[in-house]
């Protein structure tokens, strides 16, 4: 067994299959495996692992077995940018990566140096995109997408009430509150209160005074399910009754965990559950057999690498900049998540965001 491979405090882990070295790709995936998100970076991992077995078990790319290493970033801008450069110093063609925004916009600018193509299967700000070269691409949406059908909801269903804008202040967090935001007043409802909260504490206590004091009846909240959790429990401890509307970070059943019943209610936006679609049924039971949930981003990540692979075996190589030319060019590209094609610049051109809303333990579509 090879032991993990420590720089600057940041971990890649190689997870390839044996196979000669003269017929291995290399490719990674990376995200927070560590820290406060570390149940989304599980949830990357599973969906890489489990597409590279699935294209190597079909003869690879371009007769090629894929050797997948996985780089930890947990979620912080400085440690995404060694990640980029180890992964790079590496020789990888592609990233499937990364989760939090704050770390994929910084890692992006890495790889665009270092001619390396990266799918995003999880970061929503649009910057991303907008200020990214020819190798940056997501197979999901953008915070302006989600924020519209978010504040366009909240104005329509919440009229009258006093609303509370929170955020995080990182890229992802504060980007979504401010769309939603933006699209809320837009459309005629201006919130009562606007405000930043710190990340990682454990106590809320003074903010929920805030928030009790200004008779919040709905909280909009752009940020990650740890704070999220702890936000809406300790409000609801305090004896507030509160609607609690969110992301797509809160898919996950870590949320719950945190909240216990007083996440009943919560509602959040996320894209049309990937696990029921069709195309993702085959590959849902590979999951289920190994009594794993393909919640959350799993699928996204699957798809991020079997959409490259697709496109690479298309482009007939794995040169970074005709692979990127092929997925812009080409498509609609089959995946788990159905057919994708891209914009050009490297957006879905079919976002779907819809509403979700806990309850009992479980979120369910609207």
């Amino acid at each position: 067994m090879m032991k993990p491979l420590l720089l600057a405090g940041t971990v890649l882990l190689p997870c390839a299959l044996a196979a000669p070295a003269m017929a291995q790709i290399q490719i990674a995936s990376a995200g927070p495996l560590t820290g406060s998100n570390a149940t989304f970076g599980a949830q990357m991992k599973e969906g890489a692992e489990q597409a590279v077995a699935d294209i190597n078990a079909h003869g690879g790319v371009l007769g090629k077995q894929l050797v997948l290493t996985e780089g930890d970033d947990a979620c912080d801008p400085k440690q995404a940018v060694s990640i980029a450069n180890q992964l790079a110093d590496k020789g990888v063609v592609f990233v499937d990566g990364h989760f939090c925004s704050s770390s994929s916009i910084p890692a992006s600018k890495v790889y665009l140096e270092q001619g390396v193509l990266q799918i995003s299967p999880a970061s929503t700000n649009p910057a991303f995109t907008d200020n990214g070269g020819w190798n940056t691409f997501r197979v999901c949406g953008r915070d302006d997408q989600q924020g519209q059908v978010a504040g366009e909801y909240i104005a329509a269903h919440f009229k009258g009430q006093h609303i509370a804008i929170l955020h995080d202040n990182t890229a992802y967090g504060k980007g979504l509150a401010d769309e939603t935001k933006k699209f809320m007043n837009k459309a005629g409802l201006e919130e009562t209160l606007y405000s930043a909260y710190v990340p990682g504490e454990r106590d809320y206590s003074a903010l929920v005074s805030r928030l009790k004091a200004a008779d919040i009846t709905v909280i909009y909240l752009g940020g990650y399910q740890t704070e999220a959790g702890l936000i809406v429990r300790q409000a609801k401890e305090q004896g507030m009754k509160v609607t609690l509307i969110s992301g797509d970070a809160l898919v996950t059943s870590e949320f719950w965990q945190i909240t216990g019943a007083t996440g009943e209610g919560t509602m959040m936006t996320f894209a049309s559950d990937p696990r029921k679609r069709p195309a993702a049924a085959a590959v849902v039971k590979e999951f289920e057999a190994k009594n794993i949930d393909p919640e959350g981003y799993v699928l996204y990540s699957y798809a991020a690498v079997q959409i490259w692979a697709e496109a690479a075996q298309k482009a007939g190589t794995v040169d970074p900049k005709k692979v990127a030319a092929e997925l812009k060019s080409g498509g609609p590209w089959e995946s788990v998540l159905g057919p994708i094609s891209f914009d050009a610049k490297g957006d879905v051109t079919k976002p779907d965001y819809v509403f979700y809303i806990w309850h009992d333990g479980s979120y369910h579509e609207m």
